[in-house]
Parts: structure tokens; sequence; C-alpha cells
């Protein structure tokens, strides 16, 4: 009997010996098998954050070697698709394209989020940088903030501003800007750029606070101004725009991200192979210019540089939330 049971516990060691070899070749030879990887965009396609990660999908797949599918998840401001991917498996295939608002301004804004933003994910790297631009339809007779205020304060309830959703950055800025100056405004939620842009350049909604990319889209039609940057300092793409701190506008002075995530527990080495290969391709010239076609400025991290970042988001969003005694719904 005692050697029977050695002779079990000898061939439950080999199988498991022999098994970690190849559980750590499939992780070090991620991806395998020609198995495409799903980056999922939580917003419509069309827009800047939806370019970007079209673009992005085409360099890494010539630096994996495999597929890479870009899935447009538009809905409950972002939620959707946060949520779709932090419920897949961690094996590297499916991957998030995401700004900041998920992780950093929707846990301050929902009372229930189907994600937690820190449990649920492995940060991977940032992938670019950008403000977010104050726009006005040309049918609003300003040219900068203090003549946007005045307008808005002369004239209660006529000015609807447009967001990418509830507890989006364009939504809370335009929030701040209504409590710190009084004014009466409409806010309409959108759930991706397109709409955003047909009525923005169609005068159905007339101001917003707009990725740069966008911003530079509606401004193109010449039915859309540039009022301001909202962030600490003018952006190297568009020099000639002041900030609006410069023009007295106290606090809207937060840069904008978009990055790459995973599901949770993502193993080590697909974690660093993913890495490895979104550093590469973000610091290529081809994909630089093509990020700054849409105002942002391709960007990398490391995964603890990123998972830092996203922490500090959280932090100051949840501030500001405070600060405009936002209700949690």
């Amino acid at each position: 009997m005692e050697t029977g049971l050695m002779r079990r516990c000898f061939a439950a060691l080999l199988t498991t010996l022999l098994s970690l070899p190849a559980m750590s070749a499939t992780a070090a030879d991620f991806p395998t098998g020609g198995k495409a990887i799903r980056l999922v965009v939580g917003l419509a396609p069309g827009g800047p954050t939806d370019q970007q990660a079209r673009f992005l999908a085409e360099q890494l797949r010539k630096e994996l070697g495999t597929t890479v599918v870009v899935e447009n998840r538009p809905g409950a401001s972002m939620n959707m698709a946060t949520a779709e991917v932090a419920r897949a498996a961690a094996d590297g295939y499916t991957l998030l394209y995401s700004p900041l608002s998920p992780f950093a301004q929707n846990p301050h804004s929902f009372a229930k989020l189907p994600f937690d933003p820190f449990k649920d994910f492995t940060p991977l790297s940032l992938a670019s940088v950008g403000p977010l631009v104050l726009v006005a339809h040309k049918s609003v007779p300003a040219e900068n903030l203090k003549e946007l205020v005045a307008y808005a304060q002369a004239n209660p309830g006529k000015l609807n501003y447009a967001s990418f959703g509830k507890g989006s950055s364009s939504h809370l800025f335009g929030q701040w800007m209504a409590r710190h100056y009084g004014l009466d405004m409409v806010h309409i939620p959108y759930k991706g750029a397109g709409d955003v842009q047909k009525d923005l350049v169609g005068g159905r909604v007339q101001i917003m606070f707009a990725a740069a990319g966008g911003a530079l889209q509606f401004v193109r039609t010449g039915n859309v101004r540039l009022i301001g940057i909202a962030a600490p300092q003018r952006s190297r793409l568009l020099p000639g725009v002041p900030t609006l701190v410069e023009q007295g506008g106290t606090g809207l002075d937060i840069d904008g991200w978009v990055g790459v995530f995973a599901p949770a527990n993502l193993p080590p080495p697909i974690t660093a192979r993913l890495n490895a290969a979104l550093v590469k391709v973000l610091a290529t010239p081809e994909l630089k210019r093509e990020f700054e076609k849409g105002g942002y400025e391709a960007a990398s991290s490391t995964p603890s540089e990123f998972a830092a970042m996203v922490r500090e988001a959280y932090e100051r969003w949840g501030k500001i939330a405070a600060s405009l005694g936002v209700q949690k719904e």
C-alpha cells in the first residue's frame, strides 16, 4: 500500500512538473497560434480615441505578428466596454483602449460600477496625452472665456453644452464652469464623437469641452471656434491657443490621457511582452505623426508608472467631484 501511494504521489508530481514548462512557454511565446487580440474601445467609431486605437492596432499587428481587432462598445459613459474587459480572461487577448474617465471620474459619479477600477485591471502603458479644449459654435458671440461667460450670464438656459456622458471630463468641466460662474446651461450627453460633431457644427449644442483632436475637426468646418485649452500650459500642437488659466479660468488645468489596460492578474511575462510592444510602437515616427493629427502626443510608460497615473487621476477627479457636489446615481 505504501508503495502504491508513493507511485501515485510521484505520478502527480511528475504531471505537475511536466506542465510547468508548457505554461511558462505559453506566456513567453505570447501571442501564439494566430489568435487575434481584441482592443476594446468604449466610444463609437470615428472619434480621436477610436482613430488612435485603429492605428495602434495596426502597429501592434506588425510588432506582435498577430491580428489586432478594434471593437467599439459605446454606452453607459464607457462603463459597458470597461466591464467587458474586466470580465475577460487574463490571457492578453482582450485589451481596453481607454481615456481616464472610467477609472478616474466614473467612480465618483456612479453609485455602482460593474467593475473595480483598481482590482479588476492590469495597467499596461500610457498611450497618449492631450488636453481638453473649450469650443463654441460661431453663433455664440464670444472669442474668449470672458466673453463666453458674459454671454451665458446674459442668456440663462439658452446654451447647451455637450459631453461624452455623465461623469466624463467634458461633463465635469462643464459643471465646474456653470457653478464657478453661476451659469444656467443645459447638459446634453452623447455616446460618440460623430453625433457630437454633427450637432456642434450644426449649432444644436453651442459649447463643449472636447478632446483636442475632436475640437480640431469641429474648427476645420468653419462653424466652431476655439476658446481656450483646459490644461496647465499651452499645447505644443496648438501654440497659438491660450489656456483657460491664462484667461482667468482657475481650476481648468488638467491634462487628459489615454492608455491600455488588460484584465487583472495578467501573467507577468505577458504583461512584459505587451508593454514592450506598446513602448516600441508608440515611439515610432509614423504613430507619433498620426496621433498628432488628432491633437494628441504619443507617450508610453511602465505598468507601474501607469498604475500610479491612474491612482493620481482618480484622487484628483474625486476632489473635483466633491467640490462640485456631484451626487452618485
